[in-house]
């Protein structure tokens, strides 16, 4: 089955149709060592809407990043549906999962999202290229001028801050035009000033470009720009 994307249109009429760009129905994930069984996430449900941005707030080892792993196609369910504009992750082949990774959705980490020899344009523009962007080059400029970095476009990412180097990875998820956009702990290793830069940012994916934003995070600034925020415990959200 070819898949290009699948934010493509329903066969229904639109007017008929508004899917959520995320949804997750009584998704369970149990990782198996031996005979040791670790449930990260049982029955956990879960609806995004397009545009919107939810904080995942919770104690280390709840199920935050299983979730969205489960999310960005990273990793299947033990059982349950992942969904995506409507369309079920469930059943698709690896190359379908990665063609859902390259166009559909962008996952910015606590570190090390770009390729530090690489400058900061280089980076944008690969991941374009990945995407099948034949304006590559064009289009990393000017999301990196969008987010504030069009004077250190040419900065080798390792030489770029902390805070700059989230950016960068915003900014990259805002160039391709991902629908959705998963965080986990961005701001996790970055100071005061340079965390409110990339919440800034964040902010912009959803209003420039209507992306929904998911973001895992233990920062009170972080959480305060999000519209809904969403505690989880023992895999399962409870608030």
């Amino acid at each position: 089955m070819e898949l290009r994307s699948l934010y493509r249109e329903p066969e229904a009429p639109p007017e008929q149709i508004e899917w959520p760009a995320l949804e997750l129905h009584d998704v369970f994930r149990i990782y198996r060592s031996g005979p040791v069984e670790t449930v990260a996430l049982r029955g956990l449900e879960l609806r995004v809407e397009r545009g919107e941005i939810v904080a995942l707030l919770g104690p280390s080892g709840c199920g935050k990043s299983t979730l969205l792993h489960l999310a960005a196609g990273l990793d299947r369910p033990s059982a349950g549906e992942v969904r995506v504009a409507g369309r079920s992750l469930t059943g698709l082949g690896d190359d379908e999962l990665a063609r859902y990774r390259a166009h559909d959705v962008a996952v910015v980490f606590q570190a090390e999202n770009l390729w530090p020899e690489l400058s900061a344009e280089a980076n944008v523009a690969l991941s374009l290229r990945l995407a099948g962007r034949r304006d590559a080059r064009r289009a990393a400029a000017a999301a990196l001028s969008e987010f504030g970095l069009g004077a250190r476009r040419a900065v080798r990412a390792g030489a770029l801050s902390g805070g700059e180097r989230q950016r960068v990875a915003v900014a990259a998820a805002a160039a391709r035009g991902a629908p959705l956009v998963l965080a986990d702990e961005p701001t996790g290793e970055l100071d005061a000033a340079n965390e409110r830069l990339v919440v800034v940012a964040l902010r912009q994916l959803q209003e420039r470009r209507g992306s929904a934003v998911v973001v895992v995070t233990h920062s009170p600034r972080v959480a305060d720009a999000a519209e809904r925020v969403l505690e989880m415990r023992d895999g399962r959200i409870v608030g």
